[in-house]
């Protein structure tokens, strides 16, 4: 004779836990997911600060160029390979943002502008190897549409370096 499945499921006995503990499991289940999600969040692979400024203003342009010296140490476990790097200006404002002048194009704005050249160094390229432990140094100029009065008085000037294999960016604030 036997007990038929559809009277097992039917029967008043099979409820639900009590709203109590399933509060209480879900609690725990939403604690373990902001831990794991705070200690799994990407982060940036390095570190560095922008070491130099020297801004010139293009003549009858109302616009300046920037060149910064940066110095990127790379505190990750493996090597940083530099994709693109790319300045930006934030003013009270309004933002601006530029990729950063080939290393072919440095002899010539040194050549028109030779204030652009106090404290610089060779360039920072892209596809610059930075091995684990070890840092890598050199110049990035940028240019933005702004007087250099209105440089002076910006929010924050900084540059930003994407590495290949990276979903965050290093960026180097001055």
């Amino acid at each position: 004779m036997g007990v038929g499945v559809t009277q097992d499921m039917a029967a008043p006995e099979r409820k639900l836990p009590p709203a109590r503990i399933v509060l209480i499991a879900l609690a725990g289940l939403a604690i373990a997911l902001a831990v794991y999600g705070f200690l799994g969040r990407a982060k940036p692979q390095g570190a560095g600060s922008v070491d130099n400024l020297a801004v010139v203003e293009l003549p009858n342009q109302n616009a300046v160029l920037v060149a910064a010296t940066v110095t990127l140490h790379n505190s990750g476990e493996k090597p940083l390979w530099i994709h693109t790097i790319q300045g930006k200006l934030k003013m009270p404002d309004n933002e601006y943002s530029d990729d950063a002048a080939s290393a072919v194009d440095f002899d010539r704005y040194f050549q028109a502008f030779p204030d652009l050249k106090q404290g610089a160094r060779s360039a920072l390229m892209p596809e610059t190897k930075i091995l684990p432990g070890n840092e890598a140094s050199g110049t990035v100029i940028v240019s933005f549409p702004v007087t250099r009065d209105a440089f002076t008085k910006r929010q924050s000037f900084s540059i930003s370096v994407q590495p290949y294999d990276q979903t965050l960016p290093v960026v180097l604030t001055k």
